[in-house]
């Protein structure tokens, strides 16, 4: 037969294609490349560990502490371990769907499961919540770059504090010259493997975060200046109980990394490797967040800041302070520019998704990849201009999108079991993850809407 006969299976494999290309913002399959090139031949198993540690790794950790704070050492630590087990969860529910029904993306698995609003709520809730998070690391950028004073008490940045105020190490500026220079060269990538190194190296900058954390904590408490940190939260009245949940949006947020998933998944060779890719990424992870989380609270004790690095301006009480505090924040300030990209990988694609569904996918169309790559980039900017804290933030993408993300869409997909592999077990755990997101966000909302109205009345 010849070509384009309409034979069976030619038929069945254009529809096939159509609903693919209708429900996922994804690159193409290996085997599929429209280019016909054939060069990339996977990911590696270590390329994509460090992608996914480094999509986790992102700003999170800098509000961590700060939820430490809140709910004391061990509820908080317990907390970290608990989400990063039930993230666990949730992303295997999606890889044993995906492969079973051979999907490549988080947005045609929901498709498939739910139609197309199904497909349209993740891809928005995608959108949602990297826009908030990467905001969130221009905010970052900005208080340690260029000083904040969200608090009442003015951060000095580095730049101000090596130079000086001036017109060009102000915010505005800074953030500007960071947008064009760091952030469009390395956005313009259009495959996620292409960013290994400096994933590689954002997560090794982490690491060192957290070394040189620890290091002067432990140093501090053994020469008995450390201020001793509560083990337990502090509660007084019914009103300290809804203000601990506040802590919950901002630890789902640190272990949102679903919507990469597919991606690093569809570039590996042997897709067997992606359930040990991710246990060994959370496990990365979980360690560095319980590090940072309980070295940082036991460096600045209840003076911990929502965004801890604007803390490392004071006197850390040893030698070669001032050295020690910009050491710290220039390397983690580099670590959050190079997770930038990662993150800026799946906004583009799940807005493309969701702004032309049926159109050839986006990194074979040069004129739209640079159109909504240059909107997304003008969006963030202003925007990390006018949001005060990284607490603001993380509280809205925490409680709404991120939950849907992370725990509510795998726990429905699992429920609705259009595959025919979930088990007993994996429906009671769909649905504890459904009632204890839906509880613990409600009330992390309430109590946030609450303190906003009285801040504003006794302003």
């Amino acid at each position: 037969m010849g070509i384009g006969d309409g034979s069976p299976s030619e038929t069945q494999h254009a529809a096939h294609k159509e609903k693919r290309d209708e429900t996922t913002p994804l690159l193409p399959l290996k085997a599929e490349e429209e280019d016909g090139i054939h060069e990339f031949n996977g990911a590696s198993f270590s390329g994509a560990v460090f992608n996914l540690s480094t999509t986790i790794v992102g700003a999170g950790i800098m509000a961590l502490p700060a939820s430490i704070k809140m709910l004391g050492i061990i509820p908080g630590i317990l907390m970290i371990i608990l989400v990063a087990l039930l993230t666990e969860a949730s992303i295997d529910m999606m890889v044993r769907c995906s492969h079973q029904a051979k999907i490549t993306s988080y947005g045609w698995l929901m498709g498939d499961s739910f139609g197309q609003w199904g497909r349209i709520a993740l891809q928005a809730s995608v959108v949602i919540n990297n826009i908030g998070v990467m905001i969130v690391y221009m905010i970052i950028i900005g208080d340690v770059l260029s000083g904040t004073s969200t608090t009442g008490v003015h951060h000095r940045g580095i730049f101000e504090g090596w130079f000086g105020p001036h017109l060009w190490n102000s915010r505005p500026v800074v953030l500007l010259a960071t947008t064009i220079f760091v952030f469009a060269p390395l956005v313009s990538f259009k495959r996620l493997d292409s960013l290994r190194y400096t994933s590689a190296l954002s997560v090794a900058l982490a690491v060192v975060f957290v070394v040189i954390t620890a290091g002067i904590a432990i140093l501090r408490l053994i020469e008995g200046t450390a201020e001793i940190p509560k083990l337990f939260p502090e509660i007084h009245e019914i009103n300290s109980i809804w203000e601990l949940f506040t802590a919950v949006p901002v630890l789902v947020t640190a272990y949102i990394c679903h919507y990469n998933v597919h991606s690093i998944d569809n570039e590996l060779e042997d897709r067997s490797q992606t359930k040990p890719i991710v246990r060994t990424s959370l496990a990365l992870c979980s360690s560095v967040y319980v590090a940072t989380s309980f070295f940082a609270y036991l460096l600045f004790g209840e003076a911990t800041l929502s965004d801890v690095l604007a803390n490392f301006d004071s006197d850390l009480h040893i030698p070669f302070s001032s050295v020690f505090n910009d050491i710290v924040r220039v390397s983690y300030v580099v670590h959050v520019m190079l997770v930038f990209p990662i993150v800026f990988f799946a906004l583009r694609l799940n807005l493309d998704g969701l702004l032309f569904p049926t159109s050839r996918h986006i990194s074979h169309d040069n004129r739209r990849f640079t159109i909504i790559t240059v909107s997304l980039l003008v969006v963030i900017y202003l925007a990390a201009n006018f949001i005060p804290s990284i607490w603001d933030a993380f509280q809205f993408t925490g409680a709404t999108a991120a939950v849907l993300i992370g725990f509510i869409f795998p726990a429905m997909i699992i429920l609705r079991d259009s595959y025919g592999i979930a088990t007993k077990r994996d429906k009671v755990l769909a649905v504890t993850m459904i009632v204890l997101a839906v509880l613990s966000n409600s009330v992390a909302l309430y109590s946030d809407a609450m303190s906003i109205f009285y801040r504003k009345v006794e302003a």
